[in-house]
């Protein structure tokens, strides 16, 4: 009955509105890929009634959020119908069965079939499968002219005479061989006749084109870019993962010689490429280790990079400067912050002489006050932070559950003031590879948020979820105040808004602004925050990668 009520409670909602039938497409999407509901023919019917009104990049992060949780083939058929940023995700990290591999390579595209080509765990069936598809992914096509003397010469007017051996005349054109294509001479004496027909003053014209929105990139055990597909190669071939300065036109994140060092995943990394070809800009990466399946050694990465979308960073210079503004005015706050906070304190104590228990209890609110308002600048500066590429991080081990246990009692009075509680679930000695004061501040400010949301009586579970090799992750129930909206909704709540937001012990800044924070942590530690129907999942690069271990004894 729980299924066909999730089914019926998405049906029953708006889908005409632009929001509503993106909320339909996440709710529906999730629940097929997770199992709850069949991806049957009328299911997916209606995602595709829904797919002209929802963007393209809430459907490629529709994609990215089932790329690990086993969708069943239907679904992965039904993205991959979709432009090649949707069908990524779930091409790269699909496990199907051989027949239904085989089943889904006719539906896919030259790119579809290209990226699965980059991967090195397809079943043997599936690689001749693929191979079968060469003569039609790699084939040189050529469609003769519609005239048979195209480039030949005009015909003169009769009163004029032709004066001979002026300019070449064009061989005519190349006929077909018996074993089909055409004779390479042919077209080469097609090509040079036209270069000594054409005008050498006259320019020739440049087909307009967008600039390529993703490429990917194979990399050997050491990090080293072997191979690229998608823009031009001269600035990356040969660039190091392993290397976090610049190389000449080059420059890699840490996140990702990170990721290279514990051969893990990464995802929301950057990359910036500089020079003048298709390849120069910023880029976002997201990165998949690649082991021999006899040896069990790492044999390097397959990647893909895209342009970063509008909310995220696109250019260094203009984010730069917006950060530096802000951490400029989280100082001129900071600074007389502190100062009343400390005149309280002098208050509070009686310092400075004798003071009515009147006063020393505005006092202690004011102290009360101005740590929280302290807390909100710590998160505006941990903010400016991320977006000028400033924020340092010192990743090690850190021990998960001891320190969710230790924000929940620092979180025991908000949660006394909401009549609710944090119920964490045991999870071992399992640990994050993580800037430890980072990794409190995301937890802070999530369950904090969480807390607040949630109603008298409510319970807000906090469990150790299924997670890739190389990653740790923990699931966070949603309370009923937040389980109505997706991502897009509460990312966007503020302080002014209606609902949860403005409850007693609320988040200064507002639910949005904590959960935002939270997710941009998580990507800067190397992981993701995913909003699920009924859960929030954080991952995280896991303190010991597993794989390597087990590669190395």
């Amino acid at each position: 009955m729980r299924f066909d009520d999730s089914l019926k409670t998405v049906l029953s909602a708006d889908m005409e509105s632009g929001f509503g039938a993106q909320s339909a497409w996440r709710q529906l999407t999730d629940l097929m890929g997770r199992g709850r509901i069949a991806a049957d023919a009328a299911s997916l019917d209606r995602l595709r009634g829904l797919r002209p009104a929802v963007p393209l990049a809430i459907r490629a992060a529709s994609a990215r959020a089932l790329a690990f949780a086993r969708p069943p083939a239907a679904l992965i058929g039904f993205f991959a119908e979709d432009s090649i940023e949707v069908a990524a995700p779930l091409l790269r990290t699909a496990q199907l069965a051989d027949t239904d591999w085989l089943a889904l390579l006719p539906r896919l595209d030259a790119h579809g079939r290209a990226l699965l080509r980059h991967r090195r765990d397809l079943p043997g069936a599936v690689e001749r499968g693929l191979a079968s598809f060469g003569p039609a992914d790699f084939v040189l096509r050529y469609d003769a002219p519609a005239a048979a003397n195209d480039l030949a010469e005009p015909t003169p007017p009769a009163d004029i005479a032709p004066v001979p051996h002026l300019h070449p005349v064009a061989p005519p054109p190349p006929e077909p061989n018996a074993e089909g294509g055409f004779q390479i001479a042919d077209l080469v004496a097609r090509i040079d006749a036209f270069q000594k027909q054409r005008d050498p003053n006259e320019p020739i014209a440049a087909a307009a084109s967008e600039p390529p929105s993703y490429f990917h990139f194979d990399t050997d055990h050491l990090g080293i870019i072997r191979a690229v597909d998608g823009v031009a190669r001269g600035a990356l071939i040969g660039a190091s993962l392993a290397v976090g300065m610049p190389q000449g036109e080059v420059r890699v994140d840490a996140v990702i010689t990170g990721a290279l060092r514990q051969r893990q995943r990464f995802a929301g990394a950057r990359l910036d490429v500089g020079g003048h070809s298709d390849a120069a800009g910023a880029w976002r990466v997201a990165g998949t280790p690649q082991f021999d399946a006899e040896s069990g050694r790492f044999t390097g990465y397959v990647a893909i990079a895209r342009r970063p979308r509008a909310d995220e960073e696109a250019s260094l210079t203009p984010r730069k400067m917006v950060s530096d503004s802000l951490r400029q005015l989280v100082h001129e706050l900071r600074t007389p912050t502190n100062a009343i906070a400390g005149f309280a304190e002098l208050i509070e104590a009686q310092l400075l002489g004798p003071v009515a228990p009147v006063y020393r209890e505005h006092a202690v609110t004011i102290r009360q006050q101005a740590a929280s308002l302290l807390g909100a600048i710590e998160d505006l500066d941990t903010a400016a932070r991320i977006e000028g590429k400033a924020l340092e991080l010192r990743p090690g081990p850190v021990v998960l559950e001891p320190l969710l246990e230790r924000i929940a009692q620092d979180l025991a009075p908000l949660a006394a003031l909401r009549g609710t509680a944090l119920d964490i679930h045991p999870m071992g000695d399992h640990a994050a590879l993580s800037d430890d004061r980072a990794l409190e501040r995301l937890l802070s400010r999530l369950l904090a948020a969480l807390t607040a949301a949630a109603v008298a009586g409510e319970r807000i579970d906090i469990a150790e979820a299924p997670a890739p090799d190389g990653q740790v992750a923990i699931c966070f129930a949603r309370p009923l105040a937040l389980s109505a909206d997706g991502e897009e909704a509460l990312l966007s709540l503020d302080g002014e808004a209606a609902g949860p937001t403005d409850a007693e012990g609320a988040p200064l800044l507002g639910t949005g602004f904590a959960l935002r924070l939270a997710r941009n942590l998580a990507v800067e530690l190397g992981g993701e925050l995913v909003f699920g129907e009924d859960l929030l999942t954080l991952r995280l690069p896991a303190a010991v990668d597993e794989t390597v271990a087990q590669a190395t004894h």
